[in-house]
């Protein structure tokens, strides 16, 4: 449960464990601190897969930390590697993908996700996705190079065949337009 709208990361999950079943295959591109991980986790069971790429060591390190403490390292492939190239490693379809474009909350800044690898990373899940399966997004937009990121992201998506795929979005129209945004793309049918 959700006590506050505010909470992107909570809504998303809300809306992702209604497509996440046991056993299923999921990623996370950008593992971040390993929640969304840990979540993702959760979701598959130990007959699931989860894929999880961060380029920082920093991240990979404490996301293996929350894994262990968590007990779910078992279910999850960790790969310090730029998010661009996930499909070199991720074997299976996929039923959901989650991306938290930005930075490291608590690290440095200049560290972020970037517009081209991330494009590269969002076709890259669209192929991989099963029908049916989601991609949600959270749109970071505080940093230097977000707003180009998120306009190319909106771009892309935008412009997906609406036969082949269904875009969600919400944002915050209360608040600055450097607020926090998300996506949720669902897969209509089979390549």
């Amino acid at each position: 449960m959700i006590e506050r709208i505010q909470d992107i990361q909570g809504l998303l999950r809300l809306l992702l464990r209604q497509f996440i079943a046991p056993g299923d295959a999921v990623l996370d591109a950008t593992a971040g601190r390993g929640r969304d991980t840990v979540f993702l986790a959760e979701c598959v069971g130990s007959a699931g897969k989860v894929y999880a790429f961060d380029i920082q060591e920093e991240a990979i390190r404490g996301t293996a930390e929350l894994l262990e403490t968590t007990g779910f390292k078992d279910r999850v492939l960790l790969y310090q590697l730029d998010h661009a190239r996930l499909a070199e490693v991720t074997q299976d379809k996929l039923k959901a993908a989650v991306f938290n474009l930005g930075y490291l909350p608590g690290s440095d800044h200049q560290e972020r996700t970037e517009t081209d690898t991330t494009l590269a990373a969002i076709w890259a899940v669209l192929k991989l996705l099963q029908k049916g399966g989601v991609l949600a997004l959270t749109v970071y937009r505080r940093h230097p190079g977000a707003r180009a990121e998120s306009v190319e992201v909106e771009r892309l998506l935008k412009n997906l065949p609406r036969k082949d795929y269904s875009v969600l979005a919400g944002n915050y129209l209360n608040q600055s337009q450097e607020a926090p945004s998300w996506v949720l793309v669902q897969k209509n049918r089979e390549d």
